[in-house]
């Protein structure tokens, strides 16, 4: 059985490592390694996408990265218990037409007892940036 530490319950140190364990795997870029943290019949909700199973989260991941060029995301723990974690996040991207945005959002994840994610639901809104204005 795959196992994703750290594993629920969560406590303040556990909640805030599972966080950064996301952003850095996100952040890798590599649809592979972030489908890796969910279950194989995963549930997502991604704006108004909705999705079911890890294969559909990396096929999902493999196309987002083709159009968000430059990607770099910081994730922040907003709230934690038991087997459920609620982060903000914003991240900064570059569309094929050089046009900088900054997406910023709320994602709720609920974790199974092997520590992989069940359940995500992210609300996102994009701004248009220039690039002067990057944070990233």
């Amino acid at each position: 059985m795959e196992k994703r530490y750290p594993l629920p319950p969560f406590t303040l140190e556990t909640a805030i490592e599972k966080v950064q364990l996301a952003e850095d795997a996100w952040n890798s870029q590599d649809p592979e390694r972030v489908s890796l943290a969910y279950t194989v019949d995963t549930e997502w909700r991604n704006r108004s996408t909705f999705l079911n199973g890890r294969a559909e989260a990396k096929k999902f991941l493999e196309e987002k990265w083709k159009r968000e060029l430059n990607y770099k995301l910081k994730k922040e723990l907003w709230a934690f218990t038991d087997n459920r974690i609620a982060v903000r996040f914003e991240y900064e991207y570059q569309d094929k037409d050089g046009q900088w945005f900054r997406a910023y959002g709320n994602e709720n994840w609920e974790f199974d007892e092997n520590g992989l994610m069940q359940r995500r639901f992210a609300s996102i809104n994009d701004l248009p940036i220039q690039e002067s204005e990057r944070r990233l």
